[in-house]
């Protein structure tokens, strides 16, 4: 039987050597099935895994059919962000902490990527946002996220002031510790811990998740993925900008943030029997007994 991924990428938690040992059993074992092998160049250098062809994301973007991420959501994050545009299909087996995108557990990736190569999967389509910083009327910084984009405080520790339009249509001006726009996929991370809601994959909405509001009333809204924000920076020396969680610019007063859906999805493979209900059930333990 031929495998359905001719081509598969592997790509391991970022600077973990722990991954060493998962990556070689797995590349030989697809390899044993009938598929090319590529191992990411950061994950091969930082793992010392040799005897498998090495490719950046650009060339994996171009030859793989599949990619696998051994790592956490972090990973996850990282591999959607660089393979997205490349519509390369991305599958996780978690070696980070809670996963709610790597849902193959460590011990069984060899029983689910049997299933997968042989063709028995799930595909799902993930929205991913696009952000561009404009600064005195010029663009300055264009970034995708697949989970949130936050403008925050930064060391100083003081509020800051945003004002926020939704369609060229005013919100408020929020006095908090900062801003989450989160994706569906994006509800479970940040934006659950700040209070926002949990929402399902496949609604197409996006959560703006006051963090620390100055005024209780400023509460968590959904809107619809189609519309465009625009996050002003009105006051606040030392805001900066996170896109899934990864700190990647310094905004002063005056700077312009506007967000909207990527071009590009990210799109995930799951092995038989996902559920997402499930999924949630067990990583945020709502099965165990109050009791």
């Amino acid at each position: 039987m031929s495998a359905a991924f001719k081509a598969v990428a592997l790509v391991g938690r970022y600077k973990s050597r722990d991954v060493a040992e998962p990556i070689r059993v797995l590349g030989r074992f697809l390899v044993d099935r009938g598929c090319a092998v590529l191992i990411e160049q950061e994950t091969a250098a930082e793992s010392g895994v040799t005897g498998f062809p090495v490719a950046d994301f650009a060339a994996i973007g171009a030859q793989a059919d599949l990619a696998v991420i051994l790592g956490g959501d972090g990973s996850m994050l990282s591999a959607a962000r660089a393979l997205a545009p490349s519509g390369i299909p991305l599958v996780g087996v978690n070696q980070g902490r809670l996963g709610f995108m790597t849902d193959i557990a460590l011990g069984a990736m060899t029983d689910a990527m049997e299933k997968i190569v042989s063709g028995e999967y799930a595909t799902e389509s993930r929205t991913m946002l696009a952000a561009t910083v404009s600064r005195a009327g010029q663009a300055v910084l264009a970034m995708t996220a697949l989970n949130d984009v936050v403008v925050s405080k930064g060391a100083t520790g003081r509020l800051i002031e945003l004002m926020v339009r939704i369609d060229g249509q005013f919100l408020y001006d929020l006095r908090a510790d900062g801003l989450i726009v989160a994706t569906p996929s994006g509800s479970t991370a940040y934006a659950l811990s700040a209070g926002g809601p949990i929402i399902q994959p496949g609604v197409p909405a996006l959560a703006l998740v006051p963090i620390c509001p100055h005024t209780l009333s400023n509460r968590p809204i959904a809107v619809a993925e189609t519309t465009t924000l625009e996050i002003t920076v009105k006051r606040g020396a030392d805001a900066r900008l996170h896109f899934d969680g990864q700190p990647q610019f310094d905004l002063i007063e005056g700077d312009r943030v506007e967000i909207r859906r990527a071009e590009h999805a990210a799109k995930l493979v799951h092995p038989p029997g996902y559920s997402y209900y499930a999924m949630l059930r067990e990583k945020l333990r709502w099965s165990e007994s109050l009791f």
